[in-house]
């Protein structure tokens, strides 16, 4: 086994707690939106959990898997494939009903100058989704930009908070929310929305670009100069775990980690793993897109993965030669314009 493959072994392998979960659920679990950053990751979890838990239920990937080799490589692990386009309304017709729902379709980068699309995706689809799978428990990904910039001495933004997004971006994503809320209110369809802000994996993230920029000596604007992060495979964990928690009328759930963390301490850190001087621009704003994820925490436990040991296996894949997926998360964006 190679470096990078024992990274990826020891970080990404389900917890016993998920295991215990998933022999909770009842029926098969379908993931909308497979193909993307989160999806493969996810799928793959699902089915090493049920595996692990002796339970023959089946996992679905659906996706337009515009990604060579991807739809090969989940059925290779045990996943079953649907390739759909669900903006074609009788490719999502045609899908199988299933009990559980994990849904991640959804469009983010790109989206300026593109926003009829955005809309379309993030606003219009779940609703004919919502309408499609009204008998399902959905667990629906948004995210934290469907809240305004909070106080950096606040503590972030709780699910108490009235939404109020900057940019279409966000709008886009609370139009989303609101779909699902309204058939969730019409039909009785369990749903749980996942507000999650922002996720680390080997390949992108908010570290990963930290990190880059200081191996480069680029310049890190510090504006934006907090964040929240979370280890991806803690927060796909919460995301299973979440289907045995969706509600009518529909739990909101805000998903990260428990600090709130400066970009200009952890530019510092990699800086002396690196040992290179970072570069900052710019001063930091005493406001951020920050959240509160105690709620999540009294359901599943903290993450498992501490903000040290992120920053650790960041280093650790970056010094290894990993492969990284160039999609920017654009955590600096003040204006939500991604």
């Amino acid at each position: 086994m190679s470096a990078i493959e024992s990274l990826e072994a020891k970080w990404l392998a389900p917890s016993q707690a998920l295991i215990e979960d998933v022999k909770k659920l009842d029926g098969d679990i379908l993931i909308l939106g497979a193909g993307g950053k989160i999806g493969p990751s996810i799928a793959r979890l699902t089915k090493q959990a049920i595996d692990l838990a002796g339970t023959d239920k089946r996992v679905i990937a659906v996706s337009r898997f515009q990604e060579a080799g991807l739809a090969a490589s989940l059925e290779k692990d045990g996943i079953e494939i649907i390739a759909a386009d669900l903006l074609n309304d009788a490719e999502l017709q045609d899908l199988p009903e299933v009990k559980n729902v994990l849904y991640l379709a959804g469009t983010k980068f790109g989206t300026s100058g593109n926003e009829p699309y955005t809309w379309a995706m993030n606003a219009y689809l779940p609703g004919r989704v919502a309408q499609k799978f009204a008998k399902s428990n959905i667990v629906v990904y948004s995210t934290g930009n469907v809240y305004p910039f909070t106080p950096v001495l606040s503590g972030g933004a709780t699910e108490a908070l009235r939404a109020d997004p900057i940019g279409e971006y966000g709008q886009s994503c609370l139009g989303r929310e609101r779909m699902f809320q309204h058939f969730s209110s019409v039909y009785g369809t369990p749903l749980l929305i996942y507000r999650l802000n922002y996720a680390i994996d080997f390949r992108y993230g908010v570290l990963l670009e930290i990190a880059k920029s200081v191996l480069a000596g680029k310049p890190i604007d510090v504006s934006m100069g907090h964040v929240n992060v979370i280890w991806q495979g803690d927060a796909n964990e919460m995301a299973i775990r979440s289907l045995l928690h969706c509600e009518a009328p529909a739990k909101l759930l805000n998903i990260t980690g428990p600090e709130t963390v400066s970009l200009r301490w952890l530019a510092m850190e990699f800086g002396q793993l690196f040992d290179k001087v970072p570069v900052f621009v710019n001063e930091e704003q005493p406001t951020a897109l920050l959240s509160n994820a105690a709620e999540s925490f009294r359901l599943f436990g903290y993450p498992r993965t501490t903000l040290k040991q992120m920053i650790g296996i960041t280093a650790d894949w970056l010094k290894e030669g990993g492969a990284t997926i160039n999609k920017p998360t654009h955590f600096q964006e003040r204006k939500g314009q991604f």
